[in-house]
């Protein structure tokens, strides 16, 4: 059972506070063990009824996706957090078009890698669908901040849960 300072209680209402803050159609969290490769988009918030809630509660082996995703790379890498003002006419060295339009669908996105000591441990993701984003300083700010808080409680979340990782699906 969960109690009010579990650091599940916290990310769900920090994902809800993030897309509210930035007023975006949708905000998730996507969490992973980074020694089994083990993740989940754990925690979504839409601000939009029309978009689609990607949370789960299946934690998936991640198959390659650094080959397909570039932005997936540069999070497994801990590089510092992507600002994606269109999608439609950013660099493809940054965003594969194709695997975002199939996998996801949104416009804008900031992808921001949530790492310690080298290892991600997870990805938050608020997005944009119907049109570009301009992501301002105080929104880069506000997001660098997020990730300072959020990274330990995501950290804590995964370790709490490595028990219940064994023997998902793959």
């Amino acid at each position: 059972m969960s109690t009010p300072a579990d650091p599940e209680n916290i990310l769900a209402e920090l994902v809800k506070a993030i897309a509210n803050t930035l007023e975006v159609d949708r905000c998730f969290l996507y969490v992973r063990d980074p020694q089994t490769r083990l993740g989940r988009p754990a925690f979504c918030n839409c601000r939009n009824p029309q978009i689609t809630d990607v949370s789960s509660n299946q934690w998936k082996v991640e198959t390659e996706l650094e080959a397909q995703d570039p932005l997936f790379a540069a999070a497994l890498n801990c590089q510092a957090t992507v600002y994606v003002e269109d999608v439609e006419t950013a660099s493809p060295k940054v965003v594969n078009r194709e695997f975002e339009a199939r996998e996801f669908g949104h416009r804008a996105l900031i992808h921001a890698h949530l790492c310690a000591e080298g290892k991600l441990w997870g990805i938050l993701q608020p997005c944009m669908f119907e049109r570009p984003r301009h992501w301002t300083t105080t929104n880069r700010e506000f997001m660098e901040m997020m990730v300072i808080q959020m990274t330990p409680l995501v950290q804590q979340y995964v370790q709490k849960n490595l028990k219940n990782i064994s023997g998902v699906g793959k």
